[in-house]
């Protein structure tokens, strides 16, 4: 069965949709709080996007694109996306959807940042992700992974 990443809409049978995966204990990943605070039915600008699996929603994730004013991680610097929360259900998992979406937000040829979860850090490697070089000001805490498309670098602070 063919999937495709598809824009979701913020409404209450996505919602119902986002209830499936916070059943599973993915607490952390849930859109569930996101989806609550920006409820417009069918709100076209929503950051979510996700796969279906016939009329299942089985995997999903929040792009936010940044302004290059913000921007503190890419040379030159310029307007970057940022994944939030990818998430594939457990029964659907080693598939190929998180990587049908990674390849979704780079087909957008702007460099990414995200922050993995731990156990996912191998994943993010696999898509060519690398760990930036920790700053106490900038990452706060987080350790930040980043995908430089071509003619992007790193930003250096001397």
């Amino acid at each position: 069965m063919e999937t495709k990443v598809e824009k979701l809409k913020i409404n209450f049978k996505t919602l119902e949709e986002f209830k499936k995966f916070k059943e599973y204990g993915l607490q952390e990943l849930s859109m569930l709080e996101d989806l609550e605070a920006n409820i417009i039915d069918n709100d076209s600008e929503s950051p979510f996007y996700g796969i279906y699996f016939g009329d299942k929603l089985v995997a999903r994730m929040s792009l936010y694109q940044i302004d290059s004013k913000f921007d503190r991680y890419f040379f030159p610097p310029q307007n970057y996306v940022e994944i939030w929360k990818l998430e594939v259900l457990p029964d659907y998992q080693g598939k190929g959807y998180g990587t049908q979406l990674v390849k979704f937000a780079k087909s957008m040829n702007l460099p990414i940042k995200t922050n993995p979860r731990m156990q996912s850090r191998t994943f993010w490697e696999k898509m060519e992700f690398t760990s930036v070089d920790y700053e106490m000001e900038r990452d706060r805490g987080e350790n930040p992974l980043v995908w430089y498309p071509e003619g992007v670098e790193a930003q250096h602070n001397d």
